[in-house]
């Protein structure tokens, strides 16, 4: 049965919104949310990455790093698959009660239920390509070994 999540809200999948407060340090920063952390590696060697680090909610966080007034890195496109990937299995591996939810799952599919958003997540047809919710499922089967 697909599990669906969306909110930081929802029980007990709120845990695998980026928006979840579930901090880890990464590149020797401390990150409130993967949702700081994502954001502001699209102006990594710029002033915005710590503006976007430093900032106190996840919402804030995407506003900013959703402004197209800020220089974003050119390889950005390559990168951010990845860098999402980095984030999300630190998240998951520092946070054991979080860990116990996804490996909780098994090898149900996961699907962002984001209707506005046909990268990350399913859209509001379902056609979206749900990259959270395949980065989730990456990061689960690493954690099984």
């Amino acid at each position: 049965m697909t599990i669906y999540f969306y909110t930081d809200r929802e029980l007990p999948y709120g845990c695998f919104s980026n928006f979840s407060k579930h901090g880890f340090v990464m590149d020797k920063l401390w990150w409130y949310t993967t949702e700081h952390y994502f954001q502001a590696q699209k102006f990594v060697g710029t002033p915005y990455l710590e503006q976007i680090r430093s900032i106190r909610t996840p919402n804030d966080a995407a506003k900013l790093g959703r402004k197209r007034t800020f220089p974003l890195r050119s390889d950005w496109d390559e990168v951010k698959d990845e860098i999402m990937y980095r984030a999300v299995l630190c998240k998951f591996q520092i946070h054991l009660d979080i860990r116990d939810i996804l490996l909780g799952t098994g090898d149900e599919p996961l699907v962002e239920n984001a209707p506005n958003d046909y990268y990350w997540g399913c859209g509001k047809d379902g056609s979206g390509r749900n990259q959270l919710g395949l980065t989730l499922m990456r990061v689960r089967e690493i954690l099984k070994g």
